[in-house]
C-alpha cells in the first residue's frame, strides 16, 4: 500500500506551479485509480495543472458529481441513457481494464488456481466453504488444497467492481441471478465487506484461506494469487493482455446510447471473462466552465499521450476511432 501513496504524492495533490495552471477535481471508481494516477502524473510534468481525485468507489462518486462538488466523476456502473439526461451528465468510456478472483493459501501462486463461473457463485453464495471441496479439486486436480474454511471478501461500498463482478456472476450462475442479482451493492450471502479495491487487496494479502475480487492492477502491485478462469467458451484463460483484448474487441461503442455497454462474458475462444469499463461524468453546462475545459484537456491527454502507460498497467486503452466518437460527443454535450 506504500507504493499507492506514493502514487498520491507524486500525482494527485494538487500543487499550483503555474499563474496559469489550474487544478482538476474528481472522485469515484477505485479501478481506475492506478492508471489515473500516471496520467494525472504525467500531466502535471507537461502542463502544471494537478489532478485531485478522490478514490472513494463509483457510488461515491456518482453522488459527488451530482452535487457539484467535483469537476468529474468516474464510474464503472455506467448510467442509462435516460439517467444521464436526467442529471444532464455526459458519459464516455475512458479506459478498459479486468477484474481477477484473487485468492491467500498457502502454497498457491499466481495463475495456480483455477475456477469457473458456476463454482465461483458457490462459494459467493456459501454453497461451498471449505478449499478441498470436490468441485475446486475438480478443476485443480494438481493442487494439493487444505481442509480449510474459505474466507470470503467483497466490497463494503457501492463500487462498480462489485457490478461488473455481480453482473458476471448472474450470467454463469442462475442461483446467483435469482438469490441475489446484480448491482453496484449487493446483500451479500457470505463474507466480509472492505473498502475499495485498495482494502480488498490489503484484506486478502494479510489474512490467510481467503477469497476476493479486485482489479487486475492491484492483483499486480499487491503480488495477490490471482486465479485463471473458465470463459463461456468452456476455455481455461489466464489474465493476460490478450486474453482482455479479446473481450474488448466485441465492445460496439458505436451502437450504444450513452456509451452504455457492459463487457462480461463475452464469447471467444481467448476471452477473459470479467473485463470491465471506467466511465467519465461530466455537467453537459457544468458551473465552472473553466474547469470543465481544463478537465477535458487532461482526458484529451490522457486518451493521446496515455496508452502506454495504461499498458504498463495492463489496462486497455479505448481504440482511436472510439476516442474520436468520444471527442465529437465532448464537442456536441459539453458547453465549455
Amino acid at each position: 500500500m506504500n507504493f499507492m501513496k506514493a502514487i498520491v504524492a507524486a500525482g494527485l495533490v494538487a500543487v499550483s506551479t503555474s499563474a496559469f495552471a489550474a487544478d482538476i477535481t474528481g472522485a469515484g471508481s477505485t479501478f481506475i485509480f492506478p492508471v489515473l494516477s500516471k496520467w494525472a502524473d504525467a500531466y502535471k510534468k507537461e502542463s502544471g495543472s494537478g489532478v485531485n481525485y478522490q478514490s472513494i468507489g463509483s457510488g461515491a462518486g456518482i453522488k459527488q458529481i451530482q452535487a457539484k462538488t467535483v469537476t468529474f466523476g468516474a464510474t464503472d456502473a455506467p448510467l442509462k441513457a435516460d439517467q444521464l439526461e436526467k442529471d444532464g451528465f455526459a458519459q464516455w468510456p475512458m479506459i478498459m481494464g479486468a477484474i481477477v478472483p484473487v485468492v491467500n493459501i498457502d502454497g498457491v501462486k499466481a495463475g495456480d488456481m483455477v475456477l469457473d463461473g458456476d463454482t465461483l457463485a458457490k462459494i459467493y453464495l456459501g454453497n461451498i466453504t471449505k478449499w478441498d471441496d470436490p468441485a475446486i479439486k475438480k478443476l485443480n486436480p494438481k493442487l494439493n488444497l487444505p481442509s480449510a474454511a474459505i474466507s470470503v471478501v467483497h466490497r463494503a461500498d457501492g463500487s462498480g467492481t462489485t457490478f461488473n463482478f455481480t453482473d458476471y456472476l448472474s450470467k454463469v450462475s442462475a442461483d446467483w441471478k435469482s438469490k441475489v442479482g446484480s448491482g453496484t451493492a449487493v446483500e451479500w450471502p457470505v463474507g466480509v465487506g472492505a473498502k475499495g479495491n485498495e482494502g480488498v487487496s490489503g484484506n486478502i494479502g494479510q489474512a490467510k484461506n481467503t477469497i476476493g475480487y479486485v482489479e487486475y492492477a492491484y492483483a499486480k502491485q499487491n503480488k495477490l494469487a490471482y486465479t485463471g478462469l473458465v470463459n463461456k467458451a468452456g476455455k481455461t484463460v489466464q489474465p493476460t493482455n490478450a486474453a482482455f483484448q479479446a473481450a474488448a474487441s466485441n465492445a460496439d461503442w458505436t451502437h450504444a446510447p450513452g456509451y452504455y455497454l457492459i463487457l462480461t462474458d463475452q464469447p471467444g475462444d481467448a476471452s477473459w471473462p470479467i473485463v470491465a469499463s471506467t466511465f467519465i461524468l461530466m455537467h453537459k453546462d457544468a458551473t465552472d466552465k473553466a474547469a470543465s475545459q481544463e478537465a477535458l484537456k487532461f482526458f484529451k491527454f490522457a486518451f493521446a499521450k496515455g496508452g502506454k502507460m495504461a499498458e504498463e498497467l495492463d489496462y486497455i486503452p479505448m481504440p482511436e476511432s472510439v476516442v474520436k466518437l468520444i471527442e465529437q460527443t465532448w464537442s456536441a454535450e459539453i458547453k465549455s
